[in-house]
């Protein structure tokens, strides 16, 4: 058998696999977006998201295109590194979790996997960070569940997803994926912070970048149309016009 390793730095393929392992695994995004379903539920993880998979259950995982992503592997069976270890990491791995990381976790995982990625044959290097960064996680990891608070959605990670996959749908599922949660609570969350549906904001970011390349661009209507992710020149001309009273062709004049 091949020597147990305390952490790897992978790329998923984008063909979805699954299995189930013996040890209790984190898995941290470092670039670009995967996807992860745990005893059913499903989720994407990017730069500074991850999840907790505990043994001996099955679970699925693909990329989203490029991708990286840091595993810590965690035998069930280990020397605690600090007194009261134990006791602190009771319970973690009980159920499917995942977890989104604060600014001084994220940085702290950059310097870490840093490190293990120059030097992927150390370890004893390998297990001193995958201690470092369990213990340091866990806190983080905790801290909602001790003290619920009302949850606000990170529009800056929705947004930058939207951008990302603009010529493509978009669906609630995927939107909910980026924030770790179910398609209704995500839809309420939504509605709630920005006063529209999800769908409705969908939209108008696609009538936002429509406007932008109809005065800016000398793309054609069809070009912008599918860019925007509009299925077709005259869906698109039949949603813009009924938005801002204007044919696309004639915002295009009329901006110049």
């Amino acid at each position: 058998m091949p020597a147990f390793k305390p952490f790897e730095i992978m790329a998923l393929p984008t063909e979805m696999a699954h299995h189930q392992h013996h040890y209790n695994q984190i898995v941290i995004g470092l670039n670009g977006r995967t996807e992860f379903d745990i005893a059913g539920q499903g989720n994407l993880v990017g730069p500074g998201q991850g999840c907790l998979v505990s043994a001996e259950r099955d679970h699925a995982f693909g990329g989203r295109g490029s991708n990286a992503i840091l595993v810590v592997n965690l035998p069930l069976r280990q020397e605690p590194v600090a007194p009261g270890q134990e006791e602190r990491l009771a319970g973690l791995f009980d159920k499917p979790c995942y977890f989104q990381l604060a600014p001084p976790a994220r940085q702290l995982v950059s310097v870490l996997s840093q490190e293990m990625r120059a030097n992927p044959e150390d370890h004893l290097l390998g297990q001193a960070c995958a201690h470092t960064l369990l213990c340091a996680l866990h806190r983080h990891m905790a801290f909602p569940r001790r003290q619920p608070r009302a949850k606000r959605l990170n529009l800056e990670v929705i947004d930058a997803y939207i951008a990302q996959h603009l010529e493509r749908k978009i669906t609630v599922a995927q939107l909910a994926g980026c924030a770790f949660l179910g398609e209704s609570q995500f839809h309420l969350l939504f509605k709630a912070q920005t006063g529209l549906s999800p769908y409705q904001y969908v939209l108008e970011k696609r009538l936002e970048q429509a406007r932008r390349l109809l005065a800016d661009s000398q793309h054609s209507l069809a070009c912008i149309a599918q860019h925007c992710g509009f299925s077709s020149q005259s869906l698109f001309t039949q949603v813009f016009s009924s938005r801002f009273g204007l044919s696309p062709s004639r915002y295009r004049k009329w901006r110049r």
